[in-house]
């Protein structure tokens, strides 16, 4: 099925905000994001919440918060009359309940009617959510989720949203799709939840809304091909992101992500690059479609 918003023709190279940290070194959000939009034919121009020195798999970084000057960058933007020209919104990881205002604020007014918006709503893992995220931010995040086309949760940030308890694995189908569903009902059309244990496997559970007939939902598994490391999150969104505005049928894009981080993480495998480096997508990114 393809999205139905986005996918008009015309002679305009499609843009793609990208509302994201930046971390200097060890790739992860702004870093990955970039390149990978760039590269699948869409402008890529970042709105950036916070400036890392490194991502925070190290044990030492330096922060900058970018709240302050969020404001004042997108009044910037609006003078220059970027207003209702981005085919797409895609943000990540959003650290406190201003940004989040910020965040939804921008899509109201620089939003077309057709502008596609992808939430990849970046909470925690593995059953724990990260230390900056309250219960007040989640809420908040719930209510960013009405705004959305596309959201992109892990198994742990899907549960949170959907106020459905975590386990690490035995999920039944049906189990999967309530939660879709539940999470679509906050307003999503299409929904992914990445990440899913299924021993050699790992899955993504794909649920599109359709108002005409039944949800259409399907499990879709990969070979695990390595260990667990950073950005690998972050370079399944960038290729959804893409495809949505590009008018790629959404179970395809799915697939086309999936594959491709698996391509991602096996050639860290044979670099031996270190887990909180991320995934050397460098190395394969003209292995990536564009279609």
């Amino acid at each position: 099925m393809s999205l139905q918003k986005g996918d008009t023709d015309g002679p305009m190279q499609k843009k793609i905000a990208v509302i994201n940290d930046i971390a200097g070194y060890g790739r992860c959000a702004m870093t990955v994001l970039l390149p990978i939009i760039s590269y699948l034919g869409v402008q890529a121009c970042p709105l950036p919440t916070s400036i890392f020195s490194s991502n925070t798999a190290f044990p030492d970084f330096f922060m900058d918060d970018y709240t302050d000057r969020m404001e004042a960058y997108l009044e910037s933007w609006e003078k220059i009359g970027l207003q209702h020209t981005f085919d797409g919104i895609a943000t990540g990881y959003l650290g406190s309940v201003r940004q989040i205002e910020i965040v939804k604020r921008f899509v109201r007014e620089f939003a077309r009617e057709d502008t596609l918006v992808i939430v990849d709503p970046v909470m925690g893992d593995h059953g724990r959510l990260y230390s900056a995220y309250t219960v007040e931010l989640c809420t908040e995040l719930r209510k960013l989720l009405t705004l959305a086309d596309i959201v992109t949760p892990n198994l742990t940030e899907a549960c949170h949203l959907a106020d459905i308890p975590y386990k690490e694995k035995s999920w039944k189908r049906e189990e999967l799709f309530a939660m879709a569903e539940r999470l679509s009902a906050m307003g999503p059309s299409y929904v992914v939840i990445t990440g899913i244990p299924q021993g050699e496997y790992l899955a993504n559970y794909v649920f599109v809304k359709n108002t005409q007939e039944e949800p259409a939902a399907r499990l879709i598994r990969v070979h695990r091909a390595g260990e667990e490391r950073c950005s690998t999150g972050d370079v399944f969104t960038a290729v959804i992101a893409a495809d949505a505005v590009n008018g790629v049928p959404f179970e395809k894009s799915v697939r086309k992500a999936a594959g491709f981080v698996k391509r991602c993480v096996e050639e860290a495998v044979t670099l031996g690059t270190p887990p909180a480096e991320g995934v050397p997508f460098e190395q394969v990114l003209w292995k990536l479609k564009r279609s």
